[in-house]
């Protein structure tokens, strides 16, 4: 990458208000030096860039050789046009900005736009350039607009006399181009020359392919502030748009998860609910058994009080001992199985007791105890009674 200090020498006479280069001369021009300062600031960061005026009042510089572009860029804002051009004054004043230079290292260049006619004859061209090539600068020229009085033959012999191995330019752009900076973009001014200006041209190669490179969006702030920053804030509209996209489409995903913990909670206790209810179907299952089983021993005593103790026998000994008010009833039933049957047997025993019977019969209001009719009817039970009493031990027999 090469060293330079640079030195551009504006051209802002009147003739600059022609509309001959799209959209005039000056903006034209504007642009040109915008496009080439930005691409010499960043060929190299130490490069430096300073700026001139050659019309008007007189020769004024309006920045001395920098590297901040900013400022370069501001001094291109405001400029006056109006006068004839000085071009002699102007590329001594250049020379002179350069020799005082802070960075000694720097290769020395002078960049003039001339858009308006020549009015130094020739040889007093040729000798500042003499001059110029004794002190090491180079001159690049950039000649647009009309072709008066023998103007770009005066420009080709100063560009001649500077011209040392073939650092120094010469570029003639006829009028009704579009842009000037479009045609400058492929000249030796911005692509360089030889090994030296091998970073130059890559910086101007980008320019030319739609940005600098290194710069986002492919556009160079320093050149297009307003457009960089618009598509800057474009840029962190959409970026905050997706985050804020992908932050709600989380928490989406959050509830749904959430759904899904409840709802498989729900299944959970759904589960155990159906567990406790099972065991509790078992558990009303069992005292049905419990109870059906006590019935059926309630039945059997009531039936037949032989049996019950064949069921006392039997079915309380398969009872479980923690199955206490089961054993507790079956003990309850058979009890009064057997007190029925003994009261039972005693009833018959007593009805067969005639004195007992006739004692009963007596203290009966209305009721003889010596009426016949009465006493056929003792009599008879009578023997109804024995006749049970002998049938028992034939069955005992049996």
């Amino acid at each position: 990458m090469v060293l330079e200090a640079t030195m551009i020498c504006i051209d802002n006479s009147e003739w600059m208000r022609n509309g001959d280069y799209s959209p005039n001369r000056f903006q034209s021009l504007s642009d040109s030096i915008n496009l080439i300062c930005g691409a010499k600031t960043q060929s190299n960061p130490e490069s430096t860039v300073g700026l001139l005026t050659m019309a008007g009042k007189g020769v004024r510089v309006l920045v001395t050789p920098t590297n901040d572009l900013g400022k370069i860029l501001a001094c291109m804002h405001g400029l006056e046009i109006g006068g004839e051009v000085d071009l002699a004054s102007g590329i001594q004043v250049a020379q002179l900005a350069l020799k005082h230079r802070q960075n000694k290292n720097q290769q020395q260049r002078i960049i003039v736009f001339a858009g308006s006619p020549v009015n130094y004859e020739k040889k007093t061209l040729e000798m500042i350039g003499r001059k110029l090539k004794k002190n090491s600068v180079a001159l690049d020229v950039v000649d647009f607009g009309e072709d008066d009085e023998g103007k770009s033959e005066k420009l080709e012999a100063l560009v001649a006399a500077v011209n040392n191995n073939e650092t120094s330019h010469y570029v003639h752009v006829p009028p009704g181009s579009n842009a000037l900076s479009d045609v400058l973009i492929s000249t030796p001014i911005f692509t360089g020359d030889g090994e030296g200006g091998s970073g130059f041209a890559a910086a101007a190669a980008a320019a030319s392919a739609g940005g600098m490179t290194g710069f986002d969006f492919g556009i160079d702030p320093n050149l297009d502030p307003e457009l960089a920053l618009a598509l800057r804030v474009s840029m962190e509209e959409e970026r905050a748009r997706q985050e804020a996209a992908a932050k709600k489409a989380a928490e989406e995903a959050a509830g749904q998860g959430k759904e899904g913990e409840q709802s498989s909670s729900q299944d959970a206790t759904m589960g155990e609910s159906s567990s406790a209810n099972a065991e509790a179907n078992k558990e009303i299952d069992l005292m049905d058994d419990e109870n059906a089983l006590l019935q059926q021993a309630l039945a059997m005593s009531i039936d037949d009080p032989v049996s019950v103790t064949t069921v006392r026998d039997t079915d309380m000994s398969d009872v479980a001992v923690d199955d206490q008010d089961l054993l507790l009833a079956l003990q309850l039933s058979v009890g009064d199985s057997v007190k029925d049957s003994t009261s039972q047997s005693d009833e018959s025993k007593l009805l067969t007791d005639q004195s007992f019977v006739s004692s009963i019969l007596a203290s009966l209001p209305g009721v003889d105890p010596n009426d016949p009719s009465v006493k056929d009817l003792l009599a008879s039970m009578q023997n109804q009674s024995e006749n049970k009493d002998e049938d028992k031990p034939s069955e005992d027999k049996k």
